[in-house]
């Protein structure tokens, strides 16, 4: 039996309270699609926070495909990322990027989140 991936409440950042503690003190992984910045969340559940900006991509439909790519990516690499919350934000490259280039960029961020623990601050790719 497949392993369950759906992306429930307790996987997502909900509140503004929330996204203002990773905001304030995070650890930061850039590149040319994304920025993801991350945070220990005393917790041993992942959660995810998006903030797909209008004016980086500007037609709905193209926020909504970044906005799947990344959950799906996360859904997928959840259990790595346990005790963190992470919020992506789009550079303005991701709009015309591929999916299976958002998939790389993101596999490589979440690889950061993961060694980033042990103390780095900014990774820049």
């Amino acid at each position: 039996m497949m392993a369950d991936r759906r992306f429930r409440r307790q996987s997502r950042l909900v509140d503004s309270s929330a996204y203002s503690r990773v905001f304030k003190k995070a650890e930061r992984s850039r590149d040319k699609m994304f920025t993801v910045l991350y945070k220990e969340n005393g917790e041993p559940e992942a959660r995810l926070g998006l903030a797909i900006s209008k004016k980086n991509c500007r037609l709905a439909v193209g926020r909504n495909r970044l906005k799947r790519v990344v959950r799906e990516s996360f859904r997928h690499h959840h259990a790595d990322l346990a005790g963190l919350d992470v919020v992506v934000l789009n550079q303005p490259a991701a709009m015309q990027a591929s999916n299976k280039v958002l998939f790389d960029s993101l596999h490589k961020h979440w690889q950061r989140c993961r060694s980033g623990r042990s103390g780095q601050s900014e990774t820049n790719a």
